[in-house]
């Protein structure tokens, strides 16, 4: 037997199956980038948009833009755009459960951008393909309302840039070939169910 939820139809809810909800959310992140001589962590802010595919399946479309220093004499600017699958640990009952727990995996691209934080024209950028796995929750404030919280693992391919200081002078260097780098995430939002598509 399938299950049911309650969805809004002409500002009355009925029972539905969950799959076509549409939701839109705003995350903050924090980023602890794991890899070379700064680890400094990074922090930022983004959007997701919520699709809904079957009752204990559901993706996240999300766009991240996140900043961190490197030591005290640069700093980085990551934008990070994907998707990511949500697969529900609990199946979904007849009554709409407070905390919900899944797993989840994808892939993004990034656009990592280094500077100097004296004279910004010095600087690096880098493309690269991602990708992430983790756990997170839904915290259900209401029917149409939720807290998420996620904690993932993410690994980039691509060129490995780093910076060092030498005499006062800022350098940042780009080896030859490709890299992985990798940096733990994690994300607390706030998302709201717009509307069912099917």
């Amino acid at each position: 037997m399938r299950s049911c939820h309650r969805l809004f139809s002409a500002n009355r809810w009925a029972y539905t199956t969950i799959a076509g909800i549409i939701s839109l959310g705003v995350r903050s992140s924090i980023s602890a980038f794991n890899h070379g001589e700064w680890n400094n962590t990074g922090t930022g802010v983004g959007g997701q948009l919520r699709v809904q595919l079957a009752d204990r399946v559901n993706t996240d479309w999300f766009f991240d833009y996140l900043s961190g220093n490197i030591g005290d004499f640069a700093h980085r600017e990551d934008l990070h755009i994907g998707w990511s699958v949500l697969f529900y640990v609990l199946e979904p009952g007849q009554e709409q459960r407070l905390f919900q727990p899944y797993v989840l995996a994808g892939h993004c691209f990034d656009r990592s951008l280094q500077k100097a934080n004296e004279d910004p024209s010095i600087r690096a950028e880098r493309w690269s393909s991602a990708v992430q796995a983790g756990i997170g929750a839904h915290i259900n404030l209401s029917e149409r309302s939720d807290l998420s919280l996620v904690s993932q693992y993410m690994i980039h391919l691509g060129a490995d840039i780093h910076a060092d200081q030498h005499e006062g002078e800022v350098e940042f260097h780009e080896e030859v070939g490709s890299d992985l780098e990798g940096h733990l995430l994690f994300h607390l939002s706030f998302n709201y169910k717009l509307f069912d598509l099917w």
